[in-house]
């Protein structure tokens, strides 16, 4: 960080800070999702992330080892967390358990824009096999959420 203010000229857009991919294209299943590292301490060993979802889009099913806490910035949409859906809205906390199936979407007409702060260190996404999709659809509301 380049001095202790980093100002947000506009919405989900912080100054000198990469706009970044989500992921690569083809290594997981989503849409519209771009992401920004705004803080990274190596004593701290944690980073904050800042996650924009496009109207429509959505993130990857996924879950980790490692926990998340995602506190929401900018509109609202849904998120998967286990075997449930919520709706969430600015300023929303989602805290996301050990080994916890989540996934987000933004609704069709809004951007749904949210911090993450997880270990700097951390544990690669595992996606879902043909297994844990098919428990997964067992929930009628979860069926009809999951994009994978």
């Amino acid at each position: 960080m380049t001095g202790p203010v980093r100002p947000q000229r506009v919405d989900g857009r912080w100054e000198d800070i990469d706009l970044m991919a989500y992921k690569s294209e083809g290594s997981a299943p989503f849409r519209d999702v771009t992401r920004q590292i705004l803080f990274m301490d190596p004593a701290l060993a944690c980073e904050l992330r800042y996650f924009e979802i496009a109207p429509g889009g959505w993130s990857t099913l996924e879950r980790h080892e490692h926990v998340h806490a995602v506190m929401v910035q900018r509109g609202r949409g849904r998120v998967l967390v286990g075997d449930r859906v919520f709706r969430v809205d600015e300023h929303d906390l989602v805290y996301i358990a050990s080994l916890t199936w989540h996934q987000f979407r933004a609704d069709a007409d809004s951007p749904l824009g949210f911090l993450c702060m997880v270990n700097t260190t951390r544990d690669r996404p595992q996606l879902p096999d043909v297994e844990a999709l098919r428990t997964l659809r067992e929930y009628p509301e979860v069926d009809s959420f999951i994009r994978a």
